[in-house]
């Protein structure tokens, strides 16, 4: 028979394994030859969240937000205190339109920026890179790297 101690320990074991298994590390996107590292949004409580309350983002940094299905996209920017570019993609991670130099939105009522096609991928990066790389309706999105699990 098992002593508590020792219950309590593979408990614990398997508890980081399940949390390791559902965190995926940064990812790298590339985008018109220019590379990005960026953080992932798979789960509904990180896609909610996204960058708010960030007051910097790094010109070669972003965030990826996947969903397990292609839909038509709507983003916000409630509590999220820089400008960015919102990118979507479609499940062959072609562009399928843009939303630039987004503001951000510190009090209600925040302006929805909806995407014009179903899009499976979200790629926000700081405001006025797209433009500076010279991003395009078509162009293709590679990502480098294990995504893990989407919900």
């Amino acid at each position: 028979m098992l002593k508590l101690p020792t219950v309590a320990l593979l408990l614990a074991l398997c508890c980081q394994a399940c949390v390791a298994s559902r965190e995926a590390g940064p990812v790298t996107v590339i985008l018109r030859g220019h590379r990005f590292t960026t953080e992932l949004a798979t789960d509904e409580a990180s896609r909610e969240h996204g960058l708010m309350m960030r007051t910097t983002l790094a010109a070669d940094h972003g965030m990826l937000f996947v969903f397990p299905d292609t839909a038509p996209r709507g983003f916000w920017m409630k509590n999220t205190l820089i400008p960015l570019d919102i990118l979507y993609f479609d499940a062959g991670r072609r562009m399928v339109s843009a939303q630039l130099d987004v503001p951000p939105c510190r009090a209600d009522p925040c302006p929805i920026y909806p995407s014009t096609g179903p899009a499976r991928y979200v790629l926000e990066l700081s405001a006025g890179t797209a433009k500076r790389i010279g991003v395009r309706a078509g162009d293709t999105l590679a990502i480098e790297g294990e995504i893990g699990s989407v919900e």
